[in-house]
């Protein structure tokens, strides 16, 4: 057959991309419907176009798509793809993760991977029999040898996918109590481990003495050292220049990509396979203030890798892939491989962990989140049939126990760790975290540490006299763009969310200087207010205040803005600046008289913030609204609160009901508080609300 012309090669590349990228797109769409990773669609995009269902239809159309003599260009686009993902894989590598966790990180990991190891090499001792032929693409045969089968073997009955874990736990929000944490830091470890493992048996496999072992491992070490103590010092400039310029510029990443691509390539020079270069040099990327670095890195390099690349590698791997020609042999080898990896996973898993005084509910879920294997395991399965020491059957099989694994993930957590003790448990950890106690609790939500520094003062007001007493200070980080689709991204949020919270404690330190007890809490999220809304609920917040118009588009904030009904306590929407001067008890504090449900609510706060601030408050008629019942002033004196006349003094601060639209301030210096009230206001009547006022601190 005659080589085809260049421009014939390029327009097939083309259209097989096309097709891929459109079918990868469809099946994770589809993969995400079902409560599954969109990359277990995506793999199964790349089966579906192989032998598996394109070649079991009339007129070979897998061979009319992806012809043999355009596939070695599809796999180098494959590899490419393959080089980014196993960066960004050793980008999310953190070991601390550990901290704290140490013993019981190291105890699970190295017990999910050595019980599975051992009875992946006993596997193997049956297996070798019926797999010990590699028949290569140009229809050549080799011999398989028992080593190099049963090491590869027992690795890929070991490995634990971390991004899939973290994706997991964060879609659960899991990584919030304390089984998330330790599942973080148990397959943070199992990734050093295992890939270390997978370098020892390519260097074993691909050395053809033990002097060249040796030498394999020797040349690994000295790579791996030179990229520790030189490379990764080195790359801290990257962190200073991001600091100066405040953006990823093009020069930035241009150096990243080529910092990745030539650690590739020494890598295979030395004989332990290329992607062990790019894993390492993901490792040795600056971490300590370089997370919103890492977080741009990320999103450029997965719009490529994601869209076009790993698909090609899913495709690269499905056609070799034919689910159809497994026998009924095939099906119980098959049966036998799920077991020792399922069984060998989680018995190893549960039983250290149980060990270790993890209860069983939290144990069996870090067994069962250890047990995902994803996209890493076949990148494990590709180096194999890269060095000829798995055939063309047991592929088969062991993608199909990738998918299987990674697939049946979710599914058991729902049963073994049900939504609901899970919220309890993320509520009382929560709740741990911040050292809260049962009392008043006001919630600021900060958008500008320096900006909303009166927002800290002004939730101390409010707090009046009740007592005990807390301010919970939080920022939650609204993620611009969607989520990275195969890296979880959750290491780089969970140190941009430390960022934020050493933040805070500046602003903490301002509310206990006032003698009231401050926590601090940090958040990532697209949905702002859905996370308020949560932590408001699991702290059991009396008061959210925030600034008009947070977290909502500029153009849809108005008085009338519907917050979630699921808040109990009252939420306070501040317009206007809190400057030094609206900080200083210059005048009353004054509220809008109004009967009504956030009228009750917007009446205590006023008469909280006047006795925190020490000043009258003044009480104003109001337009048009349910006025309040005779009586009202002579109850908040009694309470201690000095009521004087409207338009007596100039008022400091301007307490209102929302749901009428905006309220006129006395001037244009005056803060206005427009109060929506949450359940527990709506449930007080005016009694209850000024009986409230009037009890003595702690009694409330």
């Amino acid at each position: 057959m005659e080589p085809r012309p260049v421009a014939e090669i390029i327009a097939y590349v083309f259209i097989d991309l096309a097709v891929i990228m459109v079918l990868a797109r469809l099946m994770g769409r589809l993969a995400r419907r079902v409560g599954q990773p969109a990359v277990i669609g995506e793999i199964v995009a790349g089966i579906l176009l192989g032998p598996t269902l394109l070649g079991a239809l009339p007129g070979d159309l897998d061979m009319l798509l992806f012809p043999t003599d355009i596939r070695p260009f599809l796999n180098v686009l494959a590899q490419l793809g393959l080089v980014l993902f196993m960066f960004l894989i050793g980008l999310e590598v953190d070991l601390s993760f550990m901290r704290g966790r140490e013993k019981v990180a190291v105890s699970v990991s190295l017990a999910s991977i050595l019980l599975p190891f051992a009875l992946g090499l006993l596997l193997a001792a049956y297996l070798h029999g019926q797999h010990d032929v590699f028949t290569g693409a140009d229809g050549s045969t080799s011999a398989i040898s028992f080593a190099g089968f049963a090491l590869f073997l027992g690795v890929a009955m070991s490995i634990t996918a971390f991004p899939v874990l973290a994706r997991i736990l964060a879609e659960r929000q899991m990584h919030r109590v304390p089984t998330g944490a330790l599942a973080l830091a148990c397959a943070a470890v199992d990734d050093v481990l295992a890939w270390c493992l997978l370098a020892v048996v390519v260097a074993i496999v691909a050395a053809s003495s033990f002097s060249g072992v040796v030498l394999i491992l020797s040349l690994s070490i000295v790579f791996a050292l030179v990229m520790f103590l030189v490379v990764k010092p080195a790359l801290r400039l990257l962190v200073t220049r991001y600091e100066r310029l405040g953006q990823l510029t093009p020069e930035m990443l241009a150096g990243v990509l080529v910092g990745i691509l030539a650690s590739a390539w020494v890598a295979e020079e030395i004989g332990i396979h290329f992607i062990f270069g790019a894993f390492l040099f993901g490792v040795v990327m600056p971490r300590k203030g370089a997370a919103r670095l890492n977080h741009e890195i990320v999103d450029r390099l997965e719009q490529v890798s994601v869209l076009m690349l790993l698909p090609v590698f899913f495709v690269v791997t499905g056609l070799n892939v034919d689910v159809g020609a497994i026998d009924l042999a095939g099906l119980g080898e098959l049966g036998l491989i799920l077991l020792v990896a399922i069984s060998g996973k989680f018995v190893g898993a549960y039983v250290a962990a149980r060990a270790q005084k993890v209860p069983r509910r939290q144990a069996g879920a870090l067994a069962t989140l250890m047990n995902t294997r994803g996209l890493t395991e076949l990148v494990i399965l590709n180096i194999g049939v890269q060095q000829g020491v798995l055939d063309g059957e047991m592929f088969t099989l062991m993608v199909i126990m990738a998918l299987v694994t990674t697939a049946m993930a979710s599914p058991l957590l729902n049963l073994i760790y049900p939504k609901r003790i899970l919220d309890r448990d993320i509520a009382a950890a929560e709740r741990a975290e911040m050292g809260l106690t049962d009392g008043y609790t006001v919630v600021v939500v900060v958008d500008d540490p320096d900006r909303d520094a009166g927002l800290a003062d002004l939730a101390c007001d409010l707090v009046g006299r009740e007592q005990p007493a807390q301010v919970v200070l939080t920022r939650v980080v609204r993620r611009s763009r969607p989520k990275p689709e195969v890296s979880s991204g959750l290491g780089a949020d969970l140190e941009l969310m430390a960022t934020v919270a050493g933040e805070l404690r500046t602003l903490a330190r301002q509310v206990e200087a006032r003698g009231i007890r401050a926590s601090v809490a940090s958040r990532f999220s697209e949905d702002p207010w859905a996370e308020v809304a949560d932590l408001a609920g699991s702290s059991g917040a009396d008061v959210v205040l925030v600034r008009s118009g947070w977290g909502l588009a500029a153009d849809a904030v108005t008085a009338d803005t519907p917050w979630p009904a699921s808040l109990t306590g009252s939420v306070v929407t501040v317009s206007g600046e809190l400057g030094s001067a609206a900080l200083q008890p210059r005048g009353p504090v004054a509220v809008v008289q109004d009967g009504g449900a956030d009228g009750r609510a917007a009446l205590r706060l006023a008469a909280h913030a006047a006795l925190g601030r020490s000043v009258p408050l003044q009480l104003r008629a109001g337009e048009g609204r349910r006025g309040l019942r005779r009586g009202v002033a002579d109850s908040l004196r009694k309470a201690g609160v000095t009521v004087e006349a409207e338009g007596q003094t100039l008022p400091s601060l301007l307490v209102a009901p929302a749901g009428s639209g905006p309220v006129p301030a006395a001037d244009d210096l005056t803060p206005i508080l427009l109060v929506h009230a949450g359940t527990a206001d709506s449930d007080r009547d005016m009694d209850e609300t000024l009986a409230g006022i009037s009890a003595r601190p702690g009694t409330a």
